[in-house]
């Protein structure tokens, strides 16, 4: 069993108002690495075959089929450079500094050419307000590899812990991955059950929920959160929820985003921050799975 820490220490400072500028730049970056990861796969059950995965360096593509190759890319933000390598042992790499999106969506698609990788990709990013296409964005242009290096670090111990929470669950579960859409970490778990039509969903949304989920994930604040936060949520939403207690103290319910919330800074503060993580997801797990009346009894292991 993967072991829990009792030091904060391990979590490492993550202001929004410090790196913002450089999360918005790097989401745009994931973008067009993430795109290329959808147009290279066939469509997986809940759009499992477009996400990113968390690395020994970075985020990273895993091996994507290209012809008779395969190819991955990964973000290598210890090296401070974007590696792609082919089964064919071509490998090429381009520097992590600051530059316009326009300028990286460039040099990137050079990099394909020169190891003769050949896929369209649709330059308008997803998910965000106001999207601004790859080709012609010159506002973000920021790239501080310290705060780059905290967020994957961050993520590492996010994974660590959504891998050990996951080992009690029985039931159809996701991967733990990285959507570089909505720039999150997220894994999600599922009932069993279709859902009910989503009202007024768009074709991304009517395939990832599809069926029941209760999901939980780490953001780092962008979408005008303002503040890196973990969260779990349920969909459909089971009545009840809003005015469910969770654990730790610290963590509540969020009524503007629906969601339960446990802020990262006060993650960071927490005696055993390891710890707290796992004792707020399962307990908003176990709130929001009895208000849904899923059937614990058949999804979940005991005893571990």
């Amino acid at each position: 069993m993967v072991q829990l820490s009792d030091s904060g220490k391990e979590w490492p400072s993550l202001p929004w108002k410090e790196w913002s500028e450089t999360a918005d730049t790097l989401h745009m970056w994931t973008q067009i690495v993430g795109k290329t990861r959808l147009a290279l796969t066939h469509l997986q059950n809940h759009w499992w075959n477009v996400p990113l995965y968390v690395t020994a360096h970075g985020l990273g593509t895993s091996a994507m089929p290209c012809g008779e190759d395969v190819l991955d890319i990964e973000f290598d933000f210890l090296a401070r450079e974007l590696h792609f390598r082919m089964g064919s042992r071509q490998e090429h790499a381009m520097p992590l500094r600051a530059q316009t999106v326009a300028d990286f969506y460039k040099e990137y698609l050079d990099c394909l050419k020169t190891l003769g990788v050949h896929v369209k990709l649709n330059p308008m990013p997803v998910e965000v307000p106001n999207p601004i296409r790859f080709d012609l964005d010159t506002v973000h242009k920021s790239y501080d590899a310290e705060y780059a290096e905290r967020f994957w670090r961050v993520l590492v111990k996010a994974e660590k812990i959504f891998r050990q929470f996951g080992t009690a669950f029985l039931g159809k579960a996701s991967p733990v991955h990285f959507f570089w859409g909505s720039f999150d970490l997220a894994v999600t778990r599922f009932s069993g059950r279709p859902a009910p039509p989503r009202e007024g969903a768009d074709a991304i949304q009517r395939e990832a929920y599809s069926h029941e989920v209760i999901s939980a994930g780490f953001w780092p604040g962008n979408g005008g959160y303002g503040t890196a936060a973990f969260y779990v949520y349920a969909a459909p939403v089971p009545v009840g929820m809003a005015d469910a207690s969770i654990r730790p103290a610290a963590a509540g319910w969020d009524p503007a985003l629906g969601e339960f919330i446990f802020k990262y800074d006060a993650l960071r503060a927490e005696p055993s921050p390891d710890h707290a993580l796992m004792e707020f997801l399962q307990s908003s797990y176990e709130v929001a799975a009895d208000l849904a009346q899923w059937d614990r009894a058949v999804l979940e292991r005991h005893g571990v």
